[in-house]
């Protein structure tokens, strides 16, 4: 039987909670979520601008845009990507000491 995630959640749960407080955890992937998620806009962006502009594209659509954007779809979600760093131990996070945060 196989899995439909990419990272069984229980198992992210039960190594989390050993480290600290799950929604400390959260947090961090959620942090880390936006961050991959700045990265692949700026990555598309970037290749898009690249593409030349049709005069009129209402004749019909860009293929070489169409064709950037269909790569771009088949990455996985950055929600998944964060969960599975910080499952393999590649996402670390440390929280500020209360010295810090005055």
């Amino acid at each position: 039987m196989s899995s439909t995630y990419i990272v069984n959640p229980v198992e992210v749960r039960m190594v989390e909670s050993a480290k600290g407080s799950i929604y400390q955890s959260i947090v961090a992937m959620g942090f880390r979520s936006r961050q991959i998620n700045d990265q692949i806009k700026y990555q598309l962006t970037r290749r898009m601008e690249h593409v030349e502009n049709d005069a009129d594209e209402s004749e019909g659509p860009n293929y070489d845009k169409l064709a950037i954007s269909r790569e771009f779809d088949v990455l996985p979600k950055p929600t998944f990507q964060a969960m599975k760093e910080i499952s393999t131990g590649q996402l670390t996070y440390r929280l500020p000491d209360a010295k810090e945060v005055k």
